[in-house]
């Protein structure tokens, strides 16, 4: 009775999403798991009356540690006790990895990379990762370490790189008569800053950040390497392997996913149904009930939820919602000209 009235409340708000509704009846009656994370609600997606279960999860519009979900946790943190729970649940035998993402921020695209890496090691339960509409840069890093990548001959992928973004506005203070004072403990102290005019910036400066660029960058073709050659191995001659001048495509091009394919980026051209049906061959079942780990809306939450501005984050064409990105931060992000 509590669960419905607090339904109609939320509804009469309009405050939360439907799905966030949903997860708070769970929540009240359902069962979830908490250890030092986020509250997980097991859902079926697909029953099959099996005793095997493949769990699904998503990585979803852009890739970082600042989007925060009701509850306060970022995706890396759900994604990572999502993989817990199917780790110690027996009756899990494989995992599917939605990705419909453009990338991110560096550091979040490489925890989950590595936490996805760890999870098939220790766990010996393969990952599928089943590519949508985008899956390009930090999309594409975490589908890397997958065992298995699925994708659809028009799916965005690729776009292989490492891009930092910002402005000069130097030109702008000269014309408004602004002048910066700026004190500093060292030469490089202000670097990035965009309030320097071009004669005030170190041309070591450039070099040190390309230097950190191209760093960033080996990381994300040695990710892409050790992730397409451990699958290879494992695989055999079912998957596909990285063509020899592979790298002559890792320059920051979006790839169609049947050229990704034809490449060795991909190991199979298909939908959600054929990376499920792939799922199930390499784990050795023949039907699964098919599960999603959904962290719920919880009444503890719902002053963040009203404390939230809607100035957070902004709506990119593809549908997918980015927080504001930040000056002088490292991106895996397929670039559409909308930074």
């Amino acid at each position: 009775m509590f669960a419905l009235v607090l339904l109609g409340l939320l509804l009469l708000s309009g405050a939360v999403h439907v799905g966030q509704l949903l997860g708070t009846v769970l929540a009240v009656g359902g069962e979830g798991t908490r250890s030092g994370g986020p509250r997980l609600i097991e859902t079926v997606l697909e029953e099959e009356r099996s005793a095997h279960k493949i769990a699904v999860l998503e990585v979803e519009g852009i890739i970082s540690t600042f989007l925060l979900d009701g509850g306060g946790h970022s995706l890396v943190e759900v994604l990572e006790h999502q993989l817990k729970r199917a780790a110690a649940d027996r009756a899990v035998k494989a995992v599917i990895l939605e990705v419909n993402s453009p990338g991110g921020e560096v550091l979040a695209a490489d925890e989950i990379n590595r936490v996805i890496d760890r999870f098939q090691e220790e766990s010996g339960k393969p990952v599928v990762a089943a590519m949508a509409s985008v899956a390009a840069s930090g999309g594409y890093y975490v589908a890397a370490p997958c065992r298995w990548i699925v994708a659809n001959e028009l799916t965005i992928t690729g776009s292989i790189g490492v891009i930092m973004h910002g402005y000069n506005y130097r030109g702008l203070m000269d014309k408004l008569g602004l002048q910066p004072n700026v004190y500093k403990s060292g030469k490089f102290k202000d670097m990035l800053s965009g309030d320097r005019s071009p004669e005030e910036i170190p041309p070591e400066e450039g070099q040190m950040v390309q230097g950190l660029i191209d760093e960033t960058f080996a990381r994300f073709k040695e990710v892409v390497a050790a992730g397409r050659g451990q699958a290879a191995e494992r695989n055999g001659a079912a998957g596909r392997r990285l063509v020899e001048d592979w790298e002559d495509y890792a320059d920051g091009r979006v790839l169609s996913g049947k050229r990704a394919y034809e490449l060795g980026f991909v190991d199979e051209l298909g939908n959600f149904k054929v990376a499920v049906a792939r799922a199930k061959q390499l784990a050795g079942v023949a039907q699964a009930n098919l599960v999603r780990y959904q962290v719920p809306f919880e009444l503890s939450s719902l002053f963040r939820l009203f404390g939230q501005s809607e100035s957070r984050t902004l709506r990119l064409d593809w549908g997918v919602e980015r927080p504001p990105l930040r000056v002088g931060q490292l991106y895996y992000l397929f670039y559409p000209g909308l930074l």
